[in-house]
């Protein structure tokens, strides 16, 4: 499948190195707002809707999580990027995994937040697909945002929450559906050995949907040199726990 022109903002002064933020499924690039004031001082930021998601155009047919990383590629061409650091959360994680394994030269480091090569029962998302041909992404978004944060900081933060909700119940049924599929037939595990680009793993000690153990330990351990930073939070964690993400993140990507 060929490449798709997903929307991008780019922020920040164009002498700074790139840092290019990948959200999860059903977000838009607006997730990342609460880091960008922040990345922005240091980085040029580029963030960007995955195909399907948000303003990005939905390609018909089946996704694969190759297809969302050569449209990364895609738009670091056409923005003449010729290497940038790489931050993916969940299944921006994935699309992560993937560019580091299949085009090294591209990434100067890589953080994967609240990520997975490989979940242990896919079926779940083959399931989330079909409620969303049922019932559509409105029909299923609080149950989804409801595993992103913890109750109490949920409690705490019910805008940001309702935002989220509103994110995902706008998000493309088809798009939404086809990366459903995407995710489902990810098995990565083959990649983690090829990535030579220095890593950090970011995990929610409360993470319910994609838990530390075994994901992202599993992920820090087949990773060269990776390092691995366990946050108090759910799926989330660089919402939850979005000083300590930003300073982590800023700090790798940074790193020479």
């Amino acid at each position: 499948m060929s490449s798709v022109e997903v929307y991008h903002d780019l922020t920040g002064s164009p002498d700074s190195p790139v840092l290019v933020l990948a959200g999860p499924l059903g977000s838009t690039l607006d997730i990342w707002q609460p880091h960008v004031e922040s990345l922005a001082t240091k980085f040029q930021v580029l963030r960007y809707d995955h195909r399907g998601h948000g303003r990005s155009p939905v390609r018909h047919g089946s996704y694969a999580i190759q297809d969302l990383g050569l449209d990364v590629l895609a738009l670091l061409d056409r923005l003449g990027i010729e290497c940038a650091a790489f931050c993916g959360l969940s299944l921006g994680g994935m699309v992560g995994i993937w560019l580091a394994a299949r085009a090294p030269e591209r990434l100067s480091s890589l953080v994967l937040c609240s990520a997975t090569a490989r979940y242990d029962d896919p079926g779940r998302f083959i399931e989330r697909a079909a409620s969303v041909r049922w019932l559509g992404t409105d029909g299923i978004a609080e149950e989804v945002v409801a595993g992103w944060f913890t109750p109490e900081w949920a409690a705490a933060h019910p805008q940001v929450v309702e935002q989220c909700v509103q994110m995902i119940a706008k998000t493309s049924d088809d798009g939404y559906v086809e990366c459903c599929s995407a995710i489902a037939g990810w098995d990565g595990r083959q990649l983690l050995g090829r990535i030579t680009a220095p890593t950090l793993v970011i995990g929610g000690s409360r993470d319910r949907g994609t838990p530390v153990t075994p994901h992202a330990r599993t992920l820090a351990a087949a990773i060269s040199r990776a390092k691995l930073e366990i946050l108090d939070a759910a799926h989330l964690a660089i919402i939850e726990q979005a000083d300590q993400a930003n300073r982590l993140i800023a700090k790798h990507a940074a790193a020479r």
